[in-house]
């Protein structure tokens, strides 16, 4: 579940996960979902624990369970600080440090910070959805208005092939655990090439 795809978390409308993506998040953790971080009052995830946003902040409380299902507030919240990258290093960090298995329905940026830094080379798989404009329920309800990004189910876990069973009929499957813990991209050290005393890149 979340809250808010607008600047303002506090103010915006609930956009809640779709019904098929809930009953395959369901099917991957084996029927219950432990922990729903950003849950709202039109949630149908029904985690066994749920931090309904904007009253309570799952970002500063407790992820040590066996089953995280995280849909965040896409938006910056301004009175909190807070944003989608602050989201997804909770996710990678309950896997690390508690063995959760995590799921996040989050928008697809694969140049931003926060997938540089929290999904390549820490996550363990993502399905890039083929869902054109992925239909989240507006405050409950099915409006039939698509999101205007794309998105992707990422996971972290043991399980990737768990994982490519159950998403594979949403989109494409990529196995990501090549790529823990290796430098990837810009974070390789590349030193500027020089000639008398001209940089030769920028």
């Amino acid at each position: 579940m979340t809250a808010g795809r607008n600047n303002s978390v506090s103010l915006s409308q609930h956009w809640c996960t779709p019904p098929k993506y809930v009953d395959a998040i369901r099917e991957f953790f084996g029927g219950e979902i432990a922990l729903d971080p950003c849950s709202n009052e039109y949630s149908i995830v029904n985690a066994t624990i749920e931090y309904r946003l904007p009253h309570s902040d799952g970002l500063v409380k407790s992820w040590n369970a066996p089953t995280v299902f995280v849909n965040p507030p896409y938006g910056r919240d301004r009175r909190r600080g807070t944003g989608i990258r602050d989201w997804l290093r909770r996710c990678s960090d309950a896997y690390s440090l508690h063995g959760a298995e995590v799921l996040a329905l989050v928008p697809v940026a694969t140049n931003t910070r926060h997938w540089k830094d929290f999904v390549f080379g820490a996550a363990h798989g993502v399905t890039f959805l083929y869902d054109t404009r992925l239909r989240f329920l507006e405050n409950g309800r099915d409006t039939g208005k698509g999101a205007p990004m794309s998105c992707a189910m990422i996971y972290w876990g043991s399980r990737y092939e768990h994982f490519d069973r159950v998403f594979i009929r949403f989109g494409a499957v990529v196995d990501l655990r090549h790529l823990r813990g290796r430098l990837i991209g810009a974070q390789q050290h590349c030193p500027l090439l020089e000639t008398k005393g001209q940089h030769l890149l920028p």
